[in-house]
């Protein structure tokens, strides 16, 4: 990479970092960046992944007052998630890259419509809970929870607006706790593919680290101000973003 070209992974760190944190959708500004400065697909998804662990990281560590008293629902949720992220990092291995080549243009797309419909969704959430449902969920929660796992592992755009959705829907909890939750199954998500990832396939350890460093001050930023920032202008940038990503894996 060029000096310039790692400015811009690091600046695309942050901004995920940021996002993910506030809306859950970072990928969407890495994946691309990566694509441009010519890594190609598997291997930016892969690297993308190591290096979106540190902004996961510190978003929980900036939710943490919201993580008090969840530990039993995190320990199932969360065991859900990790048997997940891990099927999911072995499809992406397993399958030949001509798969992800042609699934991933389709991925990011729905990741967008899921993004831009996102206000509409947390307007139902909030019509449809009840005070008398589940406090855990039930088992729809735990599927829903291990198959956006699968998700995660094997892309991860915009998983965390699918965790929000079926959390909201099917928890009876105050949405700031749920986005602390959502928070911490990123998290174990992306850890257990990058682990998976470090034996079975091949990093890109320059565009890892800079998204590593970037994430991280970009996950701190999101816990702290960035629930001030005006929520129509990050899902803009995230759909302009997005489908220049589409248009270069279709066009690449």
């Amino acid at each position: 990479m060029t000096l310039w070209e790692a400015v811009a992974v690091l600046v695309a760190g942050v901004g995920a970092g940021m996002i993910n944190v506030i809306v859950g959708s970072g990928t969407l500004i890495t994946f691309p960046v990566l694509l441009a400065v010519g890594i190609p697909p598997v291997t930016a998804n892969v690297s993308n992944s190591f290096g979106l662990v540190p902004g996961s990281l510190s978003g929980v560590i900036g939710y943490r007052k919201e993580l008090a008293g969840q530990g039993r629902r995190l320990l199932r949720l969360g065991s859900a998630s990790l048997l997940g992220g891990l099927l999911g990092a072995a499809l992406l291995i397993q399958l030949p890259s001509s798969a992800f080549d042609a699934i991933v243009p389709v991925l990011i797309l729905l990741a967008l419509v899921l993004v831009v419909i996102q206000p509409r969704v947390a307007k139902a959430v909030a019509a449809r809970r009840r005070p008398d449902g589940d406090p855990d969920g039930g088992l729809a929660l735990l599927a829903g929870v291990f198959l956006t796992g699968v998700y995660g592992g094997y892309f991860g755009a915009a998983q965390g607006v699918l965790l929000m959705a079926l959390m909201g829907m099917l928890l009876q909890e105050d949405l700031q706790r749920i986005n602390g939750v959502k928070n911490a199954l990123a998290l174990i998500v992306n850890a257990v593919a990058a682990l998976f990832f470090l034996f079975t396939s091949t990093v890109d350890w320059a565009a890892a680290g800079l998204i590593a460093i970037g994430s991280l001050f970009g996950g701190m930023l999101g816990a702290k101000v960035g629930r001030r920032l005006p929520p129509p202008a990050l899902r803009g940038i995230i759909v302009v973003v997005g489908l220049a990503a589409v248009v270069k894996l279709l066009i690449g």
